[in-house]
């Protein structure tokens, strides 16, 4: 099933297409307004960029609890497939798990987590909220829990398969890669950690930042 996917085009032929592949579960939502306001920045500059859903996220009809890991990268590797002329791959936390199937000019990612780190922050959230309403879980039971049946976690109904493959994952080396943290400095940009927040949010400085560094990117690797 082919996914949505939200698509911004500057006016005449763009430099290249930035493929953004979002933060994994809740912290998508936390990002997608600011991630937008990006999309849009670049687009003034000269660039296309892409947003898709990921299956089992968003605008998508498949059941999350039936998607894994894999079948992620699979499906980011078909929306890549649809792009012509160079494109960049773009990623920002977990997204960086999943972004190295496609073929690219070049990448860049900001603030990439390992898929173990993902999962503890989930299972924690899972455990607190046990707690409140009287219940007793542990990180050790919810992972026995995981092995034979999908599981609950902070609103989203993980599969075995994801959760056995999220456990393991790491971000992948790929070719020409730039990776930059929030704080200051030549690998940095300013901004706020939106992840971290309850809600979702935006911030407007943080979207031209990461447009910036992106077409600084783009020309330092010759595509433009």
């Amino acid at each position: 099933m082919a996914e949505h996917c939200f698509r911004i085009t500057p006016t005449g032929t763009p430099r290249a297409t930035i493929l953004i592949v979002p933060p994994l579960f809740e912290e998508a939502n936390r990002t997608r307004r600011t991630l937008v306001l990006a999309m849009r920045a670049l687009a003034a500059d000269g660039f296309a960029a892409l947003l898709p859903d990921l299956p089992g996220q968003n605008e998508s009809l498949v059941p999350l609890e039936t998607v894994d890991l894999a079948s992620w990268q699979d499906a980011l590797a078909e929306a890549a497939a649809t792009i012509d002329g160079p494109q960049i791959i773009a990623s920002l936390r977990g997204g960086a798990l999943i972004d190295h199937h496609p073929k690219a000019a070049t990448w860049w990612r900001l603030a990439p987590v390992g898929g173990a780190s993902l999962l503890r922050t989930l299972m924690r959230a899972r455990v607190a909220a046990d707690r409140e309403g009287g219940v007793t879980s542990s990180l050790d039971s919810l992972q026995a829990e995981a092995a034979t049946a999908p599981l609950l976690l902070a609103g989203n109904r993980l599969s075995p398969a994801m959760i056995a493959q999220l456990g393991s994952a790491e971000t992948q080396p790929v070719a020409r890669l730039r990776t930059v943290t929030l704080g200051s400095g030549a690998d940095a940009i300013a901004g706020t950690p939106l992840w971290l927040r309850a809600e979702p949010g935006e911030d407007a400085a943080m979207a031209k930042a990461i447009a910036a560094d992106i077409a600084a990117w783009s020309t330092a690797c010759g595509i433009s």
